[in-house]
């Protein structure tokens, strides 16, 4: 079962979303911003992802400009990156599809095409 993770008020999760519903996915929904992915999540999706952990930070969200995270990420160790990802889902780049054996950050339909048909 795929789990769907994003907040409900961002236009990129609803255009996700309506994707997924109109192809038949299911899934379970899950509020990034009420139900925040905790370190051992961040931390099983990011070695799924085969991605780099920068990838899993909102770069355009107000908490990740506020923090500085921009000139701040590239000298945190990669503990130090998920232990404040998990203090706020707004971090945390969205939506989120993760699979059994896969992680999709961000919505790009041909890659989710790709995956998941």
């Amino acid at each position: 079962m795929l789990t769907f993770l994003c907040y409900p008020k961002c236009s990129t999760c609803k255009k996700a979303k309506k994707w997924l519903d109109d192809n038949a996915i299911e899934y379970t929904l899950r509020d990034i911003k009420e139900d925040n992915p905790n370190i051992s999540e961040l931390k099983l999706w990011y070695e799924k992802s085969d991605t780099n952990l920068k990838r899993f930070f909102n770069t355009s969200g107000l908490i990740y400009r506020d923090l500085n995270l921009k000139d701040k990420l590239p000298t945190m160790t990669e503990s130090e990156q998920l232990k404040l990802l998990s203090t706020d889902g707004i971090l945390v780049k969205r939506p989120l599809l993760v699979g059994d054996d896969f992680v999709l950050i961000g919505f790009k339909e041909a890659l989710w095409e790709e995956k998941l048909k």
